[in-house]
């Protein structure tokens, strides 16, 4: 088996946690992926998986070496891409890192029109709030709101989503409802922290044609969209979200929006990805289409 065909292999064998699985998704002989990784392992010098009856696993050098392969694999993916009949047909796999309540509400219910157009695109998807290392991780591509902090990436806006500022009706009724943005200060607001961090975001709100920051007290903090705002409907203080997302519970009544009258800061959304991954035909593809995705629900976005 050849050097390429081996790190294949070993990674597959690494992500599925199988031999058996690893040379079913190969379509290669169980004996002839067991005796490659042995080579693999002769050649290295180095024992790279432990082996049980049910699991297997990377050893410590096992790790780094998968770190790495998987690197040099995807380089030789888009490398071959770049240069193949199949640019206009890319294939391979495809690793996203997307914000929970925008992988839940947004891509992964047409994600299967995204399989459809691209056919021979797998696609691997985490979600989550937390931060991502993206060329430690080997994550293509992300999607993230707010203002990218990290300059060393290529960022594609894909949209600008109106917010506002709400609370439970119960929680307004002991409270009182804020008249003015002034008053925020003064309510109970419901955290919302980075992992990793324990900065509270403040509201924003436009005035007199300026950004102002509102720094609220209160007594939790979160770092996950769902649990923010099941922390609003709980009656634990006033939230600052994207509209989109509250539209069945404003409707019914469970929350009501404050302050109608002034405008919050649009939230931007990107889409990010390594300088490394400016050329792989399948993030650009994937960029095009999830544009597309968001132009479509919330409008297009200047200049882009």
């Amino acid at each position: 088996m050849d050097r390429f065909l081996a790190l294949q292999l070993f990674n597959r064998i690494v992500e599925l946690g199988s031999f058996t699985q690893a040379a079913l998704a190969l379509d290669i002989p169980r004996a002839t992926a067991t005796h490659a990784i042995k080579q693999l392992e002769n050649r290295l010098g180095a024992r790279l998986l432990d082996r049980t009856t049910r699991h297997v696993k990377p050893t410590l050098d096992g790790q780094a070496f998968y770190e790495r392969s998987k690197r040099v694999l995807a380089e030789l993916e888009d490398a071959e891409s770049a240069l193949s009949t199949r640019v206009a047909n890319p294939h391979g796999t495809l690793r996203l890192d997307v914000h929970g309540m925008h992988a839940t509400m947004i891509i992964l219910p047409r994600i299967a029109e995204f399989h459809e157009r691209y056919p021979n695109i797998e696609v691997v998807l985490s979600s989550g709030d937390r931060l991502v290392d993206l060329v430690r991780e080997g994550i293509d591509c992300v999607v993230r709101a707010g203002q990218p902090r990290d300059s060393s990436l290529v960022v594609r806006k894909l949209a600008e989503l109106p917010e506002i500022i709400c609370a439970s009706p119960q929680y307004l009724a002991r409270h009182g409802t804020p008249r003015h943005p002034c008053e925020l200060e003064q309510h109970q607001g419901i955290g919302f922290f980075s992992r990793g961090h324990d900065y509270r975001y403040p509201f924003t709100v436009i005035v007199d044609g300026k950004v102002h920051e509102y720094q609220a007290s209160g007594w939790i903090s979160v770092n996950d969209a769902a649990c923010y705002t099941s922390a609003a409907l709980a009656g634990c203080g006033l939230i600052q979200v994207p509209r989109y997302r509250l539209e069945d519970d404003l409707k019914a009544g469970r929350l009501v929006q404050v302050l109608p009258e002034w405008t919050c800061p649009a939230l931007p959304i990107s889409a990010l990805y390594p300088f490394h991954r400016q050329l792989s035909p399948r993030v650009r593809v994937f960029i095009d289409w999830v544009r597309e995705l968001y132009a479509e629900k919330f409008g297009a976005v200047a200049g882009h």
